[in-house]
């Protein structure tokens, strides 16, 4: 017995002996990781990718004009307009694409829709993020532009159920010292595209019951590029790495609708839930018979972390908005401002 409890002995010390030479071992090799910024902080000049925290105090966004915006606007090509007080928001419609989903013909104001938004900081940096409509043949050359001039991709995914042809959505996001750099890189993504100059949206009536749509939601919508749409925004703080995003931006609740006739719409939009609504919407959305399309992530360090639900329906369209409004009874989502309502 006490020769078993000697050789017990001998074996643990051993153990331990090749824990404490495995850790210094890797002491260095840990050192290293860290100096070559594998943690990633967000960047403080030049154009960046987004980190994390990384120590950094929590920024918030400033109130700005569209002068301050004049050289971005310049840059991309076309004006854009600010919303909410703090976000420059600049649009893109892809009017080139004939795209059929189910049926339907989907029009650029219902999905085909590329969007920019920049935001400045309290430390005078700003942030761009946003979301690129590309075809299949387009999406390499894309991703390849963006990431030369350091433009994050931070999600490619799909938005829209079976469709011809075959369209991809690339979210995008970069923070730095100098907006007008950081427009270069968007820009040059989006030359590698087909995006058309921007043209004058469909003007008239909708031909749909927005009234009842609105008193089913709860919310006045709006009208815009020959859609009806009603968005509604997170109620807590979302935290992008160490900037506090402006309310609304990334992280809105939308529901499209393009008339088809009748009273009827086909349906386009997407929840923006934590983790702990996403069975509840998903159920909310079943229930009413409007279809999933996906589940994911629009960011990649967003504080809470938030999920993206998008769907597709195709009924009448005050049918639609009551189903709807159940997916709204179950998240934390407020209203904007009617003076502040807008693209998001």
């Amino acid at each position: 017995m006490a020769g078993e409890r000697q050789k017990s002995t001998v074996a643990s010390a051993v153990t331990s002996r090749r824990r404490l030479l495995t850790v210094g071992a890797l002491a260095p090799v840990l050192a290293g990781a860290a100096s070559s910024g594998i943690a990633r902080a967000a960047p403080t000049a030049g154009v960046g990718r987004g980190g994390g925290h990384g120590g950094h105090a929590l920024l918030d966004p400033v109130p700005t004009t569209a002068k301050d915006w004049a050289e971005v606007a310049k840059v991309l090509g076309r004006e854009g307009s600010v919303l909410r007080n703090v976000t420059y928001h600049t649009a893109f419609n892809r009017s080139d694409l004939h795209v059929v989903s189910h049926g339907v013909r989907v029009t650029p104001g219902l999905a085909l829709g590329t969007h920019v938004a920049f935001a400045r900081y309290t430390d005078g940096s700003s942030m761009a993020m946003g979301d690129v409509v590309v075809t299949e043949r387009e999406l390499q050359a894309v991703t390849d532009a963006f990431h030369e001039h350091g433009i994050a991709q931070t999600a490619i995914h799909k938005h829209l159920l079976s469709h011809n042809p075959d369209i991809w959505w690339t979210h995008v996001h970069a923070h730095g010292k100098d907006p007008v750099a950081i427009a270069r890189g968007l820009r040059a993504g989006l030359d590698k595209t087909a995006t058309p100059p921007p043209e004058t949206p469909p003007e008239g009536p909708i031909d749909l019951d927005t009234a009842g749509i609105d008193a089913a939601l709860g919310i006045k919508g709006s009208s815009v590029d020959g859609i009806y749409k009603a968005a509604f925004i997170r109620a807590e703080k979302i935290v992008d790495g160490h900037l506090v995003l402006p309310p609304g931006l990334g992280a809105t609740t939308a529901f499209v609708f393009q008339p088809l006739g009748g009273g009827r719409a086909a349906l386009h939009g997407d929840c923006a839930v934590i983790a702990e609504e996403v069975d509840d919407v998903i159920g909310a959305l079943r229930k009413g018979g409007i279809s999933l399309v996906e589940l994911h992530n629009h960011h990649l360090r967003d504080t809470p972390r938030l999920f993206f639900i998008h769907f597709w329906a195709v009924d009448d369209a005050v049918r639609i908005a009551r189903a709807l409004r159940r997916t709204v009874d179950v998240t934390n989502v407020i209203a904007p401002p009617v003076s502040q309502r807008g693209p998001s």
